[in-house]
């Protein structure tokens, strides 16, 4: 039996995410990192030499003059992992894909081009889009509620995996001497007709090396735990404890095994903050100045977004938190009741709600390089996860993990000492999917 190890994703956010309002203004950085082809491919270099399974690029398609600063100027996901493809050679390219509005066709081809160009390292991360400004940028007066969002991106799902069958894998002969290029025996429409799509297909581009793209997923409320544990070969999550990681991936497993999936091939690869120094008091102190100089007004706008990016600096701020849970029903539904909740039954104010927000980022991987490992084994021990990823902003600040504390995790047998495979499914231990045209008529063979 194949040992278990580590699995390993970065995700780069150029100039900051979420609570990073002051990540741009390190010297490392550029200010136009996020648009910067070269610091991409800088960092998948990085990432790449330390051994890293996937890099991963987050994606939404709605702002505000609030939204964080590397969500205001960014690349298209698969536009900036093509130019990637061709830099690197071993390392996964996971890119943000929206099923609330893309089509399915669309989607496969230009994955399917991803993965043809990489050599078979493409990751589609499946999102239903929660941001609802969106539709007003693709004609809806509205967007969709919960249970369209969840339902289209299913059928979306199953739709586009149809499309990566269209040819089997001995479809193109290309025998120049017998002058056969192509056996249309083994080429195969999908005429799906459902009820968010009507596709005919074939999709036009043949399988790659790694059969189909490799599928990640995030979602915590109940619909987005049931479709990852549906179609997802990893999963992206957050857990403050290893009770909550362990708990998470119990409730996947049980829900994949339902579906009649093998639960050991759904990854569980939370994202994950570092905190590095020479030794805990040093770490410590570092994550203590990097939480002072959270910005409350930004935090204070930031805290809209799951409610549909509702404007709080209208509430007084020491006044209880105010009941407007109602307004996440088409956005982020469940860290809008998870926030609402967490105020009344802790009686916070606004400014105390905020606050919390901030000092919830404190993260579990904080110290020395050994105190870090020993945190990251414990829990990879315990099941709370099979592999992390890590945000990605000063190149130094990620040198003090592959150099400092993967070292120390690779000689304890928890990380892997190099690629194992040219694929992303390779490296992360996953089967090479069959192509459902050929598994048929093998069992009409048998």
């Amino acid at each position: 039996m194949t040992r278990r190890t580590l699995k390993l994703g970065a995700v780069l956010l150029g100039v900051g995410g979420p609570g990073q309002h002051d990540t741009w203004l390190s010297p490392e950085i550029p200010g136009d990192a996020s648009v910067d082809i070269r610091w991409y491919i800088a960092r998948a270099r990085q990432a790449e030499a330390a051994g890293f399974d996937h890099v991963f690029i987050v994606d939404s398609q709605f702002i505000t003059p609030d939204s964080p600063h590397h969500y205001l100027n960014r690349l298209e996901p698969l536009t900036l992992l093509s130019a990637v493809a061709v830099h690197t050679s071993h390392i996964g390219l996971v890119g943000t894909l929206t099923t609330s509005y893309n089509d399915p066709f669309n989607v496969a081809r230009r994955l399917a081009s991803l993965d043809l160009i990489s050599g078979g390292r493409a990751g589609w991360n499946v999102v239903a889009t929660g941001d609802g400004g969106t539709a007003g940028n693709y004609g809806r007066d509205e967007h969709y509620d919960y249970a369209t969002r969840y339902g289209r991106a299913l059928e979306h799902v199953r739709v586009v995996q149809g499309l990566w069958d269209s040819y089997e894998d001995d479809a193109f002969p290309r025998d120049k001497r017998g002058g056969v290029f192509f056996d249309p025996a083994r080429q195969h429409a999908l005429h799906h007709k459902g009820e968010h799509f009507s596709v005919a297909g074939p999709l036009n581009i043949e399988r790659s090396p790694q059969g189909q793209p490799v599928i990640f997923q995030a979602g915590d409320s109940e619909e987005g735990r049931d479709l990852g544990a549906g179609i997802a070969d990893a999963i992206f999550t957050h857990a403050q404890t290893v009770a909550q990681g362990q708990a998470f991936a119990a409730d996947i497993r049980a829900r994949a095994r339902a579906k009649g999936r093998n639960p050991d091939e759904v990854l569980i690869v939370p994202g994950i903050s570092l905190t590095i120094a020479d030794t805990d008091e040093q770490a410590r102190e570092k994550e203590r100045r990097a939480l002072a100089g959270k910005d409350f007004r930004r935090a204070l706008k930031e805290l809209g977004r799951p409610f549909g990016w509702h404007d709080f600096t209208a509430y007084d701020l020491d006044a209880p938190f105010p009941e407007v849970s109602h307004l996440g029903a088409r956005s982020f539904k469940t860290q809008a009741e998870q926030i609402t909740r967490l105020a009344r039954e802790n009686g916070f104010t606004l400014r105390q709600t905020v606050q919390h927000t901030l000092e919830s980022r404190r993260s579990p991987f904080v110290g020395s390089p050994l105190t870090v490992a020993n945190e990251i084994q414990r829990w990879f021990e315990a099941g709370a996860l099979d592999g992390v990823n890590v945000t990605v902003t000063v190149p130094s600040e990620f040198a003090l993990f592959t150099d400092r504390v993967l070292p120390i995790l690779r000689e304890r047998g928890v990380v892997r000492d190099g690629y194992e495979a040219t694929t992303l499914r390779g490296n992360l231990g996953l089967p090479v999917p069959e192509n459902r045209w050929t598994a048929a008529k093998s069992s009409l063979v048998d």
